[in-house]
């Protein structure tokens, strides 16, 4: 497969290595893009493998919490200016709460629900003539809990990144929404070890494997590390095992713990991701067509 210029980019982007590692990286795994990324990480030139991709569209994500059911929302907008519009947080207001009264199953079925004797998606092409730019609604997760746990959300940046989390075992919020927090600052990608696929988990062992031989590392030692880098490993990816953002000496599951609870959910949404990026030439595409 013939290496692109784009991919050589696109494999830099992700995992910070130089222009000519990662062409070469692509050329020994035949231009496959995550072997590509095990190959610089196990020369221990790339770090880690950094898969978001890059933010690009506008938009707000929200959450509502009704009882024991809430929703978490990610509305897009073509620009930033219209993100901080007052006609379109009320557009959001009243899809999150549309969607919380009639519980739909997907996009498309919110979509073509019924909403003040319209559909939601003609709604939304009625705020779009009003506010002059396209207006999508991306994605919505709605949760349910019991009586016996706690919903916390946060938002940041205003919304530029939204998390819905459910403890469970405590009413208490404001420990719910400090998980929250935490999700929203630091991503990982699941709450305990054992939620961690066997494939995953196998991938990752031989990566860390081929990396310490190739570092020169005695055979001997070498399955000890491992199991040492991978535990490091969880601790990056698996909610329980990091250290609380808001007391370091702590990891989340046993400040969980600490107020007799356990973390049941979580949902992180951050406006735009991945979704496809603009082009670097976009600003100068838009002055030649405001030219013409």
């Amino acid at each position: 497969m013939a290496v692109t210029a784009q991919m050589v980019k696109e494999l830099r982007e992700k995992t910070g290595a130089g222009m000519m590692d990662c062409k070469k990286a692509l050329t020994e795994t035949n231009g496959d893009m995550e072997k590509a990324i095990d190959y610089l990480r196990e020369k221990g030139i790339a770090k880690a493998a950094k898969k978001a991709d890059r933010i690009a569209a506008e938009g707000l994500t929200s959450v509502l919490v009704e009882g024991n059911k809430a929703v978490i929302v990610e509305v897009n907008s073509e620009t930033d200016f219209v993100a901080k519009n007052e006609k379109f947080k009320e557009v959001i207001a009243t899809l999150e709460k549309h969607l919380l009264a009639t519980n739909p199953a997907s996009v498309e079925e919110a979509l073509s629900s019924e909403l003040n004797g319209s559909s939601v998606e003609e709604y939304i092409n009625s705020a779009i003539a009003t506010i002059g730019e396209k207006i999508s609604l991306r994605r919505f997760e709605i949760v349910e809990k019991g009586d016996n746990a706690a919903f916390g959300s946060y938002l940041h940046m205003g919304g530029r990144i939204g998390v819905l989390a459910v403890l469970e075992g405590t009413t208490d919020e404001a420990a719910a929404k400090d998980i929250a927090m935490h999700v929203a600052a630091v991503n990982p990608k699941y709450i305990s070890r054992d939620q961690v696929g066997e494939e995953e988990v196998a991938r990752e062992r031989e990566v860390l494997t081929q990396q310490a031989l190739n570092e020169g590392k005695p055979e001997n030692i070498v399955a000890k590390m491992v199991e040492g880098r991978l535990s490091k490993y969880f601790e990056d990816i698996c909610l329980n095992d990091q250290s609380f953002v808001k007391d370091p000496d702590q990891k989340v599951g046993k400040y969980a713990a600490s107020k007799g609870a356990t973390v049941a959910s979580f949902v992180r949404y951050e406006v735009g991701e991945g979704m496809e990026k603009r082009e670097d030439n976009f600003a100068e595409e838009v002055m030649s067509q405001v030219k013409k």
